[in-house]
Order: structure tokens, then C-alpha cells, then sequence
């Protein structure tokens, strides 16, 4: 890792470290991503190294989605068919509660026939002045309905140091 970005959880339980500032970064309305206050940054998992002890969670009541061709979900082309399971199996630490991550799902893995390069790291366990520079997008998730691609609430705002 070049310049690598460490963070923890709330009591330092669970270490996080990325290779680097990511890209972009999400703050989506959905029901889960609201629940948690997550700002997700998307990484390959090679540029991830997550220590210490989590749980995961997958939502019950994500339903289906119809993956007809050219639909993506974060990024990942889908092959036509549908998916009856959670895509993510979102991580936090159990002793504090602060949510670390989220992985891409054995199921969803299996029945998009996506490649496993994407996971989200939750950017607010970061220091803010690592992040100066950093587009942040407001993605509408609550709307979006597995379909095509995502609106947005509003503009992206660059985030200062």
C-alpha cells in the first residue's frame, strides 16, 4: 500500500486500513446505508485489510431484482436473471457497533456471475482531512429499484480538509 489510510472503530477493536483514498465516495438514503450513517468508499478487496473481530448482517427484505442485460449494481455488470438474495453482508464491530464494511455476498456472487472486485469501506471511521479532495454523491437509494442506474438527490460536493 502506497499511502495507505488507517481507521478503527469506536473502541479500537476492528482496525481498517485502505491502500488509498478512494475515488468517490456514497452517502445513500437507502433504508440500510441511512441506518448505519455510512459513507461508502468502493475498493478492490486486495486494497483492503480489515482486523479484528466482525458480524455481518444481510437484509431480509431486500427482495428481488430483475438483472435484465446492461443493469449494474455498484458497478458490476449483471447477466439476465433474477436475484432472490441480499447482495451485501454489511460488517460492524460487535463489542462497539460501528459498521467497518460491507462484502459483496457468496449468493449474489454466484447468481450475478459478477467478478468479486468491489467492496465498500465505511469512510466516516476515517480522519475527514484524509478524505480532503474527495468527491462525496448522494445517490437516491431509497428510489432506486435494482434497475439501471441511480439518481441523485443533489449535486456532489468536494470534501475540504
Amino acid at each position: 500500500m502506497t499511502n495507505p489510510l488507517s481507521a478503527t472503530c469506536h473502541c479500537g477493536a476492528v482496525h481498517v486500513q485502505v491502500a488509498h483514498a478512494p475515488d468517490f465516495i456514497f452517502e445513500c438514503n437507502c433504508s440500510l446505508c441511512e441506518s448505519h450513517g455510512v459513507w461508502w468508499g468502493y475498493y478492490a478487496p486486495n486494497e483492503v485489510e480489515v482486523t479484528g473481530e466482525t458480524r455481518g448482517y444481510s437484509r431480509a427484505d431486500f427482495g428481488s431484482i430483475s438483472s435484465e442485460s446492461g443493469n449494474r449494481f455498484h458497478g458490476q455488470e449483471m447477466r439476465p436473471q433474477t436475484i432472490r438474495e441480499p447482495a451485501v453482508e454489511v460488517h460492524f464491530c460487535p463489542r462497539c457497533g460501528c459498521t467497518t464494511h460491507f462484502a459483496l455476498s457468496a449468493a449474489w456472487l454466484e447468481k450475478s456471475g459478477a467478478a468479486n472486485d468491489r467492496m465498500g469501506v465505511n469512510m466516516r471511521l476515517f480522519n475527514r482531512a484524509a478524505l480532503s479532495g474527495v468527491m462525496l454523491h448522494f445517490p437516491d437509494g431509497r428510489a432506486w429499484d435494482g434497475v439501471g442506474e441511480w439518481g441523485y438527490l443533489r449535486e456532489a460536493i468536494t470534501l475540504g480538509g
